[in-house]
């Protein structure tokens, strides 16, 4: 098996909970609330902009001029999906800039990110990879899985087709191939680090998905 094959096989448990989750599976519904998804995409809308800004420092470490490009036309497509995705729904969710300005990021974005981050600044360059891939990778398996499954007149549509479409596969793929190329030249010690790296990015996108579904912020002392 390939080195993401590998990924994939060592967390498949986890991969398959977050396909079971309920804002996945009432998202491919059409029946996921308004309210939960105003609180998905307001979150979602933070978390694009500091992943943005996580491949672009990784970007930076890149070994390679074609990898360096590779990376910072991702975190130029993260930004346009922020611009372009976001102010479609927070228009239809009546959700104004005053109104975003004032929602404060969550402890599981904030998490997610500063994890990111950290990495993509103070680890080596493989393992901030594949901290980076679980976004492109899952992102694009629920997208897929949805739009096989959703109907015409899914209210959800719009993010349906970012996720399942022909330009997100195609980002995609470079990212696995990356990581592929990464992870089989890499020594033992090296991919030990991208393993922890990517299965801690996949926890993160369970944990900031279940958090937008039950609309957390942050808990209250006492409240843990």
């Amino acid at each position: 098996m390939s080195f993401t094959q590998d990924l994939a096989a060592q967390n498949a448990p986890l991969w398959q909970q977050i396909r079971e989750m309920p804002f996945n599976r009432e998202l491919a519904a059409g029946t996921l609330s308004p309210a939960r998804f105003r609180t998905y995409i307001i979150q979602d809308a933070h978390y694009l902009e500091g992943f943005a800004r996580a491949l672009a420092l990784a970007a930076a470490k890149a070994p390679d001029p074609e990898t360096v490009a590779q990376l910072a036309q991702s975190a130029a497509g993260a930004i346009t999906a922020e611009r372009s995705l976001h102010s479609q729904y927070l228009a239809a969710f009546d959700i104004t800039p005053e109104r975003f300005a004032a929602t404060e990021i969550s402890a599981a974005c904030d998490h997610y990110l500063s994890f990111l981050l950290r990495v993509a600044s103070l680890g080596e360059f493989a393992e901030a990879v594949a901290a980076l891939l679980p976004c492109f990778w899952i992102y694009h398996d629920i997208g897929q899985g949805i739009a096989r499954e959703s109907g015409p007149k899914n209210p959800f549509s719009a993010w349906i087709e970012t996720y399942s479409g022909e330009a997100f596969d195609q980002s995609v793929q470079r990212m696995l191939r990356l990581t592929d190329r990464l992870g089989a030249a890499a020594p033992p010690e090296t991919q030990a680090r991208m393993q922890r790296a990517f299965a801690r990015s996949l926890w993160h996108e369970w944990a900031f998905w279940d958090s937008a579904y039950h609309q957390r912020g942050w808990p209250l002392p006492g409240a843990l």
